[in-house]
């Protein structure tokens, strides 16, 4: 959401905030790298599984949807890029 919401200004910055910030499991690389390695049709998915059990706070962000359905990746051409 923050991405959508213009919080943050790409993938980088999230990935970083998260690992530094928030404690981000660092070998997991930040959840938009996570996200393009675990795939985003599947996060998304799993987003909508805790959405129905849990409520709207879990609702995955348009973009993700939007990336699932597209076959696209926050890292294009690699990690970093």
């Amino acid at each position: 959401m923050c991405l959508d919401e213009g919080v943050l200004r790409s993938a980088r910055d999230g990935d970083v905030g998260a690992v530094f910030g928030l404690g981000f499991p660092p070998f997991r690389g930040g959840p938009f790298f996570m996200v393009d390695h675990e795939g985003a049709g599947s996060v998304v998915q799993r987003l909508r599984g805790l959405e129905a059990k849990h409520g709207p706070r879990f609702a995955p962000p348009a973009s993700l949807v939007a990336k699932a359905e597209a076959g696209e990746l926050y890292y294009p051409g690699g990690r970093g890029s």
